[in-house]
């Protein structure tokens, strides 16, 4: 018999058998708990409802004598499933009262008057409850990134905000981080755990090292390999698919770790999108905006950065910059790995290089060069929590005046993210000059024929992706944005 998948629940141990693999921890926390503070608005992560806070061991910390951390992540509980609670603690707003008395992010939000109908109050707690148990003096931008994933259409933001910001500072009642690391260091379990419903031909797996992934993803070709599942959770929500079989990567510690060797840097699989933008930033200061426009903090929280290549879809924001990067991706199969530079696996539109039995181990970023000049945006009809409808990430080298070296990629233009080759070409071993941005420019328009859809028109796209071009030309320019009138004409 499979093991109980075991958890904690506000503090208080859980054993759960007999559960669907598909089932949705917001569907399980209601149903089964009747805890209905967490509520399903979207049922896709996007409008924060469902909220919880989630803290586990750090899969970096313990290491080299150092000791063990708690991680704290809000997380969309709509798109997260039962299994991928194991090991974890769990906390919702019903977790939150102590002795009777709000807990002080609870509190806050009356004093404000930050909530009117309530309806979306519990999902702002925990996403704020999450980031104050992370720090303690969080400023504007800190709170608003943590409410990124949070919709509120009748109180607005202010007040919310200003609620959050009168605690900054202030001492929180705090967990016992020790003896919740002891807690969940008793929950963790052997090698290739399977979880399968007795009602149904479901089946999860969750393998703990690389070599049990490597054998199961050979003995199941075909299964769904689920890690953050920001993705596959909107299969199952809204397409209603009811995948058989699905191999967890969350407690696989070899796919958890970022690595920099001679200057290039590894980021296994199962990383988080936030973790390895924390780690892209650090490298490039300056993609900070454009990372922050990516989905919402609880998505990124969850998602993965491998996740957002393998599913190959045309308009993720994390292949056009990892293209201007020259990323390779680490394969493996059958315990032999290979390396495939990120721009030949996209084959076409939701089609990839991988071969069967064969899954992402971890993303490379070779060494940045002196000079290289980066630069990526996101065109969408709001500003967080939306699709692209362009998106564009821009590299290049200048060398003696000369074009060196010149990455352009981008994402919503074709069935597939991909580099602009003619336009690349347009400006190698030239001045970049205006005339080289024009014919840059025109060389677009080759590279790409853009398709109709209910984001943009294709003038619209191809257009944007010019314009977006012209403005990294002005960006790059040394001596900042002083330009002449004729500059200004010959670039437009």
């Amino acid at each position: 018999m499979s093991p109980p998948l075991q958890f904690l629940l506000n503090g208080e141990p859980v054993l759960e058998t007999g559960f669907e693999p598909r089932q949705t921890l917001l569907q399980w926390l209601r149903e089964e708990r009747g805890l209905s503070g967490c509520k399903e608005g979207c049922a896709e992560g996007d409008c924060g409802a469902c909220t919880v806070a989630i803290a586990e061991i750090d899969p970096r910390s313990g290491k080299d004598g150092q000791a063990d951390r708690l991680r704290w992540r809000s997380v969309n509980a709509c798109i997260q499933l039962l299994p991928m609670l194991q090991g974890k603690a769990l906390f919702t707003v019903e977790g939150l009262k102590r002795d009777g008395a709000l807990h002080p992010v609870q509190q806050v939000l009356v004093d404000h008057h930050a909530s009117q109908c309530g309806f979306c109050t519990p999902g702002f707690v925990m996403s704020l409850f999450a980031l104050l148990q992370q720090r303690d003096d969080p400023d504007r931008a800190a709170v608003r990134r943590a409410l990124s994933g949070n919709l509120c259409r009748c109180t607005g933001y202010r007040p919310i905000v200003d609620a959050a910001l009168s605690l900054a500072g202030k001492t929180l009642p705090r967990f016992d981080e020790t003896a919740l690391i002891e807690t969940l260091r008793e929950l963790e379990l052997p090698p290739h755990t399977a979880w399968s419903s007795p009602f149904s031909q479901q089946t999860w797996h969750a393998p703990v090292g690389l070599a049990e992934l490597s054998a199961l993803r050979m003995e199941y070709p075909d299964a769904l390999l689920v890690a953050g599942n920001s993705d596959v959770g909107l299969w199952i929500n809204k397409q209603l698919q009811d995948p058989p079989r699905m191999i967890g990567l969350g407690m696989v510690k070899d796919l958890q770790g970022i690595e920099e060797t001679d200057g290039e840097l590894r980021i296994g699989a199962a990383v988080s999108l936030n973790d390895a933008f924390d780690a892209l930033e650090a490298r490039h200061p300056g993609l900070r905006p454009f990372l922050d426009r990516f989905a919402s903090m609880p998505v990124r929280n969850a998602g993965t950065l491998a996740g957002n290549i393998a599913n190959a879809s045309p308009i993720g924001d994390a292949p056009p910059l990892l293209l201007a990067l020259d990323a390779r991706l680490l394969l493996h199969r059958d315990g032999r790995r290979r390396e495939l530079p990120l721009r030949e696996f996209f084959i076409d539109y939701r089609k990839t290089a991988l071969q069967a039995g064969e899954f992402i181990e971890a993303v490379i970023l070779p060494p940045a060069p002196g000079g290289l000049r980066l630069a990526a945006w996101k065109l969408s009809k709001r500003e967080d929590q939306d699709i692209s409808a362009v998106c564009a990430a821009l590299a290049m080298r200048v060398e003696q005046g000369r074009v060196a070296d010149a990455r352009f990629a981008f994402g919503g233009m074709a069935a597939i993210p991909q580099r602009a080759r003619q336009a690349e070409r347009a400006v190698l071993g030239r001045p970049w000059d205006a005339a080289a941005l024009q014919d840059a420019r025109a060389a677009l328009a080759e590279d790409f024929a853009p398709l109709d859809d209910l984001r943009a028109s294709a003038e619209y796209r191809l257009w944007s992706a010019q314009n977006l071009l012209t403005r990294f030309w002005f960006q790059s320019l040394e001596g900042g944005h002083a330009l002449t009138l004729d500059q200004l004409e010959a670039a437009s």
